[in-house]
């Protein structure tokens, strides 16, 4: 009989095992690719009615009309015409917020890989422990999301967020920003009065104020490292303080994960006294102070609309307006489909998110952006995806109408030019299936009535 511990061994070997995408990677793009007849959804202009989409070497070069020839095929390019199909051309969708590749079965600890040891690691890159093989990874791109944000959990400090591509061989292959910006957990300044609290007024109060030192202590000496550098070259280097270089100077955005009023306001007003820029990774009370945010150009990544009202008293729609109300104040803000651990084999429903917001008062055109182009601005790669212009990269989707409606079906998807692959585990399980029930003579034959 085998031990315990070689049982569990070979359970979470199967369970790794049994969590790896086994389709090829898409080649280089080796040809001009011009997609000619559909709608093109350009997000930070117009829309083009019969339009045309061309890339080369990954890579756009022409987004314009056919009808006014401001949209030119290059020579020698494969010519994809949709004419008279009512499709539509937008930019790949982007998922802001997730732990894509860091997890991947939620009760096997051998899959994940999202929180480091010790309260303080702002040196971790997320891009470096990314499982390029993971069998989310397809099942989330097959609905249109192509380019997200990582970022680690756990710990003050957990690390630096990551853009990765949702194709590729091996990390650098996915690879977009491996500094996407230092995240910072920051803790709850609320007083907790729930059944299950163990914790005394007192002592919970205690504890936050320590962990609001731990932070100042953590930044007061990273600013104390850098000037004693400044002052002295041959200060030896500490790669936990030079992660923070970038936010210290003001060059960077500081990622804080904070949801309740009090915790966002605690977060602002502190990011501001230091003179540091900061977005709020979370922000379901951002509306409650948003002429806070605005006044210190505090930036929101929403995490996710479907999700209970923070407060008894909140309307019971709270959590779906949020967006709109942060619109409508001036916020800069985007949309990200999950804001806790074990939600990230759901981020294919990303643009369902975004619908719902819609449903309650956001601008279509809005919600759309907030998962393309805004988005890209808050992980900081505009200047490269999350529109059709030329000079981006060509990732896009192809599709037959708003990503956004649940029934819209995406039949081609490109990541840097590259064609994608839309199959994944859970389609080739689908077709399974479906063979098994017409060889029981239960439905029909594919082309039967």
């Amino acid at each position: 009989m085998k031990s315990i511990t070689t049982l569990i061994a070979s359970v979470a070997l199967c369970a790794t095992s049994g969590a790896q995408d086994l389709a090829p990677k898409a080649p280089s793009q080796e040809r001009a690719i011009a997609i000619i007849g559909t709608t093109v959804h350009t997000v930070s202009g117009e829309t083009i009615e019969n339009g045309v989409v061309a890339f080369t070497d990954g890579e756009l070069v022409a987004v314009g009309g056919r009808d006014d020839g401001s949209g030119a095929v290059p020579r020698g390019a494969r010519v994809i015409d949709l004419s008279g199909q009512g499709l539509h051309v937008y930019p790949g969708l982007i998922g802001a917020n997730t732990l894509m590749g860091l997890m991947e079965i939620g009760a096997a600890r051998a899959t994940l890989d999202y929180d480091e040891v010790g309260q303080f690691s702002p040196e971790v890159r997320a891009s470096i422990s990314v499982n390029p093989d993971s069998t989310i990874i397809p099942v989330t791109r097959s609905n249109g999301i192509l380019t997200v944000g990582v970022m680690p959990s756990g710990g003050t400090l957990p690390g630096r967020a990551s853009v990765i591509r949702m194709d590729g061989w091996t990390n650098e292959d996915l690879t977009i920003d491996d500094d996407a910006g230092v995240i910072v957990n920051w803790p709850s300044v609320q007083l907790q009065t729930g059944w299950w609290v163990r914790s005394t007024d007192e002592e919970q109060r205690k504890r936050t104020k320590e962990q609001l030192e731990r932070i100042d202590g953590a930044f007061d000496e990273a600013e104390a490292y850098f000037a004693a550098r400044a002052a002295d070259a041959t200060t030896p280097q500490d790669l936990r303080w030079e992660a923070l270089r970038g936010v210290i100077s003001g060059d960077d955005r500081l990622l804080i994960r904070a949801n309740e009023l009090d915790q966002i306001m605690s977060a602002v007003r502190w990011a501001s006294e230091r003179a540091y820029k900061v977005t709020i990774v979370g922000g379901m009370d951002a509306p409650r102070c948003a002429d806070l945010l605005v006044r210190h150009d505090a930036w929101v990544m929403v995490t996710g609309t479907h999700r209970l009202p923070n407060r008894r008293d909140d309307e019971y729609d709270w959590s779906y307006r949020v967006p709109q109300m942060l619109e409508e104040a001036g916020v800069t803000w985007c949309l990200a489909a999950t804001g806790g651990n074990f939600e990230t084999p759901h981020e294919r429903n990303l643009p369902y998110h975004a619908a719902t917001a819609v449903a309650h008062g956001l601008d279509h055109d809005e919600a759309v952006k907030s998962i393309t182009i805004d988005a890209a601005k808050l992980l900081g790669v505009d200047d490269v995806l999350g529109s059709l212009e030329v000079g981006k990269a060509a990732t896009l989707i192809v599709t037959d109408g708003s990503p956004l409606e649940f029934t819209t079906e995406i039949s081609m998807a490109f990541i840097d030019g590259r064609l994608i692959d839309l199959s994944n585990k859970q389609t080739e399980l689908a077709a399974k299936y479906r063979e098994k029930y017409r060889q029981l003579d239960l439905i029909p034959e594919e082309g039967e009535e």
